[in-house]
This record gives structure tokens, C-alpha cells and sequence, in this order.
């Protein structure tokens, strides 16, 4: 039960917040490491000479005396031209340190029209600037800032607007005749912006600074299209440039990240030498009690009535995280944990965020918060609420100057407040699962104890291989390097459709090619549109000659292909939208479809229009569906394939041989079961007709000759199910060494694969074309696998479970799978390792 409140007349210390998660039920055992992170003073430096003398008196103003060592760093190298990637913590100030320069550009340039209106085609330095951020909620955000601080300077010839896909075409053609300072998405740069550039001929002519923010979170096949989109964006700016205008100057600001010139070189599409680094944070931090906990066992329940394990649950906080026949005492789920940390925490009086993994886990984790400080204070239920992606901006700006101001204490959220909306001065963070990534770890972490004040961090691990492995693993999150941030924008389903776009922007030409990656890979790519009659080829280049707008051909965000809508058959009111990739196992014929706490049964899934037709109906159970899935090695991919160059690399661990390479996965949904929600008891199973889907991407396989099966003492019988267990658990454990998600992999296993002929582990990326992931696994086997190897073995299950071996997303509704058998089999494989 939540303990007594306690007194908010000063904000209190990690220690005592740490002491209050332990009380009221919450015993040691659940808190399994503490590390304390000293505090840091801050290092000042003084204004630059070329700031421009009006916005330092707004800084002034708004209570910034004078600005951080690596604020002046970083603004001193854009001022200069040098592009920079500045990777410093949350809440140390890089919005100064790209505002500084960019705005004393524009300021520069309006004095040069004031001075010589007649001269200002000969004025080299130009003064607009656009900002990148990969969320509309973000632009707001620095635009609400950008307003206060030109109100507090006094100024009124800097003029600054928001654009995207909501801004009306009276306000967009005001932005494109008129805005200095542009801030959107990269999205609207590709769609809108760069396709109809013509329009934007000012803006691109004038165009000084371009700001990339949150640039970490531009990885996978989201990067390397944001990347591609990049490069269009400076060629068109040097289409329209004036002789002797020098290119913009990028600044991608990040979170503290593993070498951030060469993850912003490939963003940008320049060389490392020509980025410089700023990643020495000089800004003062409060002292941070960072807190690992592993939620308790389930007591009472039955593994007998049990079947299988409850994908989605984890957003539930009234039942286990998964229910599973092998596991004789699941682990509550960490969402639930959570909201009764959370509630604790408000009691107490403390400011506090707690990140969830969904958005229906924000609503759950508010919602049994709720619950449970109604029973000590009735008035605090109002200071606790819930925020994610979905709700309308004036109601994410309602709940983001409640917590500002302090009237919401206990705010649940998605990673919506992850990437840069200014929230600071609170108290505590709660990490409900891994986030993905320890540099969004470290990006949640830093909301608390903003401001120099101390801070309470506490990661709540999911029963998940990765989360189980990194709170019995402190070192892992603690003392391990940053992730690079991976994404490949030499990836030709990626490269194929923005070489189309940029030729229907202008002609390419042969000197453009260098700047889309290899000039003779581009060439060779560009060969397979013309032959598939994408594009035409000239003496004079490649041309785009059709009439619909080429950028239509590709989806920055990976989605796959169009949603699928889900509409009631007999309103045709429409509920929501289902990615392609996701449609047919989440809403074919018979499903059950979970719309704000209500359930639909689906009567139709129509593939050719993309919709899916449901009726309104209270069920007690839930829907799984079972998918076969296949590997063909694509050792030779065919001149007119876009893939066509992309080989298969191998390497061998003396009997134990490692690929990397293309692949084709076919793969199908051919059944589904009915449990009942309350106890998982199957219901019945159905047959599906639905089509087999091929994905072409990349994987990393390693293969297993009978020598090494007979070392590890795994007979026949036990094999599929060792591998399978070791296939789950090696996915769950990739996103430790590659900026992922178990979400953006897949896998297969078999004892005897066609294209190696041996027993084989395939790990894929689950994005057409790859998105570098598997690629990280093939550089790091040894590391990857012997992670994997820990996990399994220091689970405390007897036969699997969702900690270890257990995979919420398997086709096959986890079986076989031997887990004793996994061990001994990773064994002898990593026996014949390299030496670390």
C-alpha cells in the first residue's frame, strides 16, 4: 500500500526518494543494484565577439548571465562554417548553442538590406535557417522558445514559423515568401518542400544554417532516409546559391552518442574530417541516484490453465507481463510495477516522469496511479495524468506547463517527452522497460535532477532477455560504451526511390552521383530504374518523366506500404489505422481489435482497398495468430534486381561458419487461436487464408556443423528446439550492441538449412533492404553471442521463459524450445571462438 505523504516544502534528496521506493511493500530484493552519479559544476565562458549584441541581452534576460564552455565551443565552429555535431546530456543548452549563430546570421543579413537594399544580391553571407526535428511536438516547442527569447531581446526583424503537413496553404505561402527561420520535419522537406523547391527558391538561395535535431533518432531505415533526404535538400541549395555564397553549415545536435562526427558525417552526407565534435558537457549536474529493479514474482498463479504467452499484456498493469506454461512464477509486469512506484513517488511529494514502452501503457500506468493515491489523498488523483503521442497540441501544451509549473507531479508517458520538449526541475524517472538504446536511457535519465538539483533514476526491467540481462548486469548499462547510431543510406530500397525524387527535382547529372554514396554503385542502381522504366536516360543525365511527384514512391518512416484502415462495417466510422507490415496478424477475419478499451471483431480484411471492416462487440477473450516463416540466401541477386551488387561475406570460426548477406523471408499467417483473457485457456483454432509476403533484406546466419552439435551433447530430438531458444534469445539480446528493438528483427532457425547445409540461426532485419542491425551482429558475434549465452544460462527457469528464451512475437507460438539444450549447444559453438 502507498505510505503517508510527506512534506513538499523542499525538494527532496535521491537518497530519501530511493527510500521511498523501498518502503511500503517494496522490499530490497526488488532493487538490485544503486549506482551514484556525482555531481558535475558547471564551467562558463563568455559571449562571443559576433554575437549579436541584442539576443545576448535577451539570453540576459531570460536569466543566461553568460553560457556554457560547450555552448561557445559549438557556436564558434558554426559561426566559422565547420558543420558540428554536438552530443552533450539532456538539458545542457544545445538549443543556445545552434540559436546563437543561426540567429545572429539573420540578424546580420536584415542590418546588410537596412544598410544597401540595392546591394543585397552581393552580400555573401546569407541568413536563413531551417530546423529539423523528427516530431511536430518538438518545432513547437523551440518555436514557443524562439518567441520568448526575440520578445526578451527586443527584436522584430527576425521572423519565425512552424510548417508542416498541418499548416494551412494561406500561412505556407506566407512561410515560403517570408520566414527566416523555417521549422519542421523531414517529412515536409520531402514531400512538400523539396519536390515543389521552386517555391522555396528564397529560403534555399538565402538558406545559411540547417539544424538537425534529436539527430539520434534518426537511425535504422528512418536514418538512412532522413540522410538521403539531406543530400537532395544540399544539392538543391547549391542549384540556387550565388556565386561565392559558401554552403549551409549543418549542426546536428544529439544525445551523448559513440563517435558522433561519423554518425553525423553520414546524417549530413560530408566527411568526418569536415565535422567538428562537441561532446564534453561543461554544463553543471545535480547528483543522480540511478536505481536497477526486477519486478517480483507472481504468487498464485497456475501454469496449468496457462497456454502460451500473452503478447501485449505488458500494457495491462493488472496481470503479468506474459503468462507462460514453462515459467512456474511469472514476474509481474513492469508496468504495473511502475504505477505503484509512480504513486509512491507523487505521495511523497515528488516531481516525476515515468516512461512507458506504449502508448496504452502511458494510460494504464496513469490510470492504476490514479487508483491507488485516491485511497490516501483524493486531491492528488488530479495531479497525475498521462501523455503520448495522439492527443491534440493544446492539450499536450495543457499537460507540459502543468508539470512545468508543478500542479501534474506524476506525468506517464511515452518517449514523446524523450526528444527534447522542455521539461525540467523534476524529481524522478521511472524507466518502465528498455527503451532501446542506453543513449535513450541516459536521454529519459536526464529529466531528473535538472538545473544542478538531485535526481532519482530507476529502470524497471520487462521479463525480456535484454531487460532480465541488463539488471543482473549493471556494467552493461553503467560502464558500457554508447551505441553508434547505425543506419545505411547505401541501401538500395532506400537509395532507389530518392534517386527518382532527386532526378524529378533536377536532372542528375554524372558530378551529382558522388554525393548519394559510391559513384559507381549509384550508376549501377540507376541502371536498374532505367531498365524498370522508373527513370530515362540522356546524354545529359537521368530524368524523371512521369507525372505523378516521385516522392510518393517511398515512406521515410519505413511503414512498409499503405495502412490498413480499421472502419465499423455499418457506420464506416473510421477507429484507426494498422501498419501494412502488422495487418495480417493483427486484424484478419476473426480477430479481436482493442480500440480505447473497447473490443471489435473483425468481419473482413480487404487487402486491395487496405481496410479492415469490424463490429462492435464485448468479447472475454483475445486473438493470436501463427505465421510459418522461410530464409533463402540470396548468394547472386539479379542484374535487375535493386539489390544487384550487395554480396554475401563469410568468415568461420573453425568448424563454426558466419554470413552476412541479402536474403529473401517468405512469410505467412496461416492460423489463429482464441484464448480467454483471464486465464489464457484456448478457445479454438481457425485456418487463414491469407498471402505468403517476401521480404528482401539482410541477415546474419551462423551454421552448425554435426561435430559441434555432437560436442554440445544435443541429440536430434532436442535440436530444433535449442536452436529456436537460442534464436529467440540472440534477438532479444542484439539491441545491447545496435541501436534497435527486438521489434525491428526477425529470425529463423533450422536444423538443416537448404543454402548452407548445415543447422543454421538467421537473424534479419525487419525492414526491406536492411537497416544495419544485422550487420552489427555479424561484426560483434562473439560479444553478441556470448551475451546471449549469460542470459539464458542465469535465468532461473526451469524449461524457458519470456526472461530468457521465450519470444513475444513468435510465429509458432514458442515451441519447440529447449532451453538446457540452448546452453550447451552456445557453448560449444563459442568454444571455437576467437579470443576476446
Amino acid at each position: 500500500m502507498p505510505h503517508a505523504p510527506a512534506s513538499t516544502s523542499l525538494r527532496p534528496t535521491s537518497a530519501a526518494l530511493l527510500d521511498v521506493l523501498r518502503a511500503g511493500g517494496r522490499r530490497d530484493e526488488r532493487l538490485l543494484h544503486v549506482r551514484e552519479l556525482p555531481a558535475r559544476a558547471g564551467t562558463q565562458a563568455e559571449w562571443p565577439d559576433w554575437a549579436d549584441a541584442s539576443l545576448v541581452a535577451g539570453y540576459r534576460a531570460l536569466g543566461v548571465d553568460r553560457p556554457w564552455e560547450h555552448q561557445v565551443v559549438a557556436a564558434d565552429a558554426a559561426w566559422s562554417g565547420r558543420h558540428v555535431a554536438l552530443a552533450t546530456s539532456t538539458g545542457s543548452g544545445k538549443s543556445l548553442a545552434f540559436w546563437l549563430p543561426a540567429l545572429s546570421s539573420v540578424r546580420a543579413d536584415a542590418a546588410a538590406r537596412l544598410l544597401d537594399p540595392g546591394r543585397i544580391e552581393s552580400v555573401a553571407r546569407r541568413g536563413a535557417v531551417l530546423y529539423l526535428s523528427p516530431t511536430k511536438a518538438l518545432a513547437a516547442d523551440q518555436l514557443s522558445g524562439l518567441q520568448r527569447l526575440l520578445d526578451a531581446a527586443g527584436t522584430r526583424d527576425v521572423r519565425v514559423a512552424t510548417c508542416d503537413g498541418d499548416t494551412g496553404q494561406d500561412e505556407r505561402r506566407w512561410v515560403r515568401e517570408h520566414a527566416d527561420v523555417v521549422l519542421t520535419n523531414p517529412d515536409f522537406l520531402h514531400f512538400a518542400l523539396l519536390p515543389y523547391h521552386r517555391g522555396w527558391s528564397r529560403l534555399l538561395r538565402d538558406l545559411r544554417y540547417v539544424v538537425v535535431d534529436e539527430g539520434h533518432a534518426y537511425r535504422g531505415v528512418f536514418g538512412a532516409h532522413v540522410s538521403l533526404v539531406l543530400r537532395r535538400l544540399r544539392r538543391l541549395a547549391a542549384h540556387y546559391a550565388r556565386e561565392g555564397d559558401r554552403p549551409p553549415t549543418f549542426v546536428v545536435a544529439s544525445a551523448t552518442t559513440a563517435d558522433p562526427a561519423t554518425s553525423a558525417a553520414r546524417l549530413v552526407g560530408v566527411e568526418p574530417d569536415d565535422v567538428v565534435t562537441v561532446a564534453q558537457d561543461t554544463s553543471p549536474a545535480g547528483r543522480k541516484t540511478f536505481a536497477l529493479w526486477e519486478p517480483p514474482v507472481v504468487v498464485g498463479f497456475d501454469p496449468a490453465t496457462a497456454a502460451g504467452p500473452a503478447e501485449g499484456h505488458d500494457d495491462d498493469p493488472t496481470v503479468p507481463t506474459t503468462v507462460d506454461a514453462a515459467a512456474e512464477h511469472p514476474r509481474r509486469s513492469a508496468t504495473a510495477e511502475a504505477a505503484d512506484l509512480l504513486a509512491d513517488l507523487v505521495i511523497a511529494g515528488a516531481r516525476t516522469l515515468a516512461f512507458t514502452r506504449s502508448r496504452r501503457g502511458a494510460e494504464s500506468v496513469a490510470v492504476q496511479t490514479q487508483d491507488s493515491v485516491r485511497v490516501v489523498d483524493p486531491r492528488l488523483v488530479r495531479r497525475v495524468a498521462a501523455y503520448r503521442g495522439g492527443y491534440l497540441p493544446e492539450e499536450r501544451r495543457e499537460l507540459e506547463d502543468a508539470v512545468r509549473t508543478g500542479d501534474v507531479l506524476g506525468l506517464a508517458t511515452t518517449n514523446a517527452l524523450e526528444l527534447g520538449v522542455d521539461i525540467s526541475g523534476l524529481d524522478a524517472v521511472l524507466i518502465a522497460g528498455w527503451p532501446g538504446t542506453r543513449m535513450s536511457v541516459w536521454q529519459q535519465a536526464g529529466r531528473a535532477g535538472r538545473a544542478g538539483a538531485d535526481g532519482l533514476v530507476a529502470f524497471v526491467a520487462r521479463e525480456d532477455p535484454l531487460d532480465t540481462f541488463l539488471v543482473h548486469h549493471p556494467e552493461a548499462v553503467f560502464d558500457a560504451p554508447l551505441e553508434a547510431t547505425v543506419f545505411d543510406p547505401a541501401n538500395p530500397y532506400v537509395l532507389a526511390p530518392h534517386l527518382c525524387a532527386a532526378a524529378a527535382e533536377n536532372p542528375l547529372r554524372s558530378d551529382d552521383l558522388a554525393a548519394f554514396g559510391d559513384p559507381d554503385a549509384v550508376r549501377g542502381l540507376l541502371d536498374v530504374l532505367v531498365a524498370r522504366g522508373a527513370l530515362r536516360r540522356r546524354a545529359s543525365g537521368w530524368y524523371w518523366t512521369h507525372a505523378q511527384p516521385a516522392s510518393g514512391m517511398t515512406d521515410l518512416r519505413g511503414s512498409g506500404g499503405a495502412p490498413v484502415r480499421v472502419a465499423e462495417a455499418r457506420t464506416g466510422r473510421l477507429l484507426g489505422t494498422v501498419d501494412a507490415a502488422s495487418a495480417d496478424g493483427s486484424v484478419h477475419d476473426g480477430a479481436v481489435y482493442v480500440h480505447q478499451g473497447r473490443t471489435y471483431v473483425v468481419e473482413h480484411l480487404d487487402l486491395a482497398d487496405h481496410v479492415a471492416l469490424v463490429r462492435r462487440q464485448d468479447v472475454d477473450h483475445g486473438t493470436w495468430s501463427r505465421s510459418t516463416t522461410s530464409i533463402t540466401i540470396v548468394d547472386d541477386p539479379a542484374d535487375g534486381d535493386v539489390a544487384a551488387g550487395r554480396e554475401v561475406v563469410e568468415r568461420s570460426w573453425g568448424p563454426v561458419g558466419w554470413g552476412y548477406g541479402p536474403v529473401d523471408v517468405c512469410s505467412q499467417v496461416v492460423s489463429f487461436q482464441r484464448r480467454r483473457l483471464l486465464d489464457m485457456q484456448v478457445l479454438g483454432t481457425e485456418t487463414l487464408d491469407l498471402p505468403e509476403r517476401t521480404l528482401p533484406t539482410m541477415a546474419v546466419w551462423w551454421t552448425v556443423p554435426q561435430s559441434v552439435i555432437e560436442e554440445a551433447d544435443v541429440d536430434a530430438d532436442e535440436l530444433p528446439g535449442a536452436l529456436h531458444a537460442a534464436e529467440h534469445a540472440s534477438i532479444g539480446l542484439l539491441p545491447l550492441l545496435a541501436t534497435c528493438d527486438r521489434w525491428d528483427l526477425g529470425g529463423v532457425s533450422t536444423a538443416l538449412h537448404a543454402d548452407t547445409g548445415e543447422a543454421t540461426v538467421f537473424v534479419h532485419d525487419a525492414y526491406p533492404g536492411g537497416a544495419g542491425f544485422a550487420e552489427r551482429g555479424y561484426e560483434l558475434g562473439a560479444t553478441w553471442l556470448r551475451a546471449t549465452r549469460d542470459a539464458i544460462a542465469r535465468c532461473p527457469c526451469h524449461d524457458g521463459c519470456p526472461a530468457c528464451v521465450q519470444s513475444p512475437k513468435c510465429g509458432s507460438y514458442n515451441a519447440p524450445l529447449e532451453k538446457a539444450a540452448a546452453v550447451r549447444l552456445l557453448d560449444a559453438v563459442l568454444a571455437h571462438a576467437p579470443t576476446p
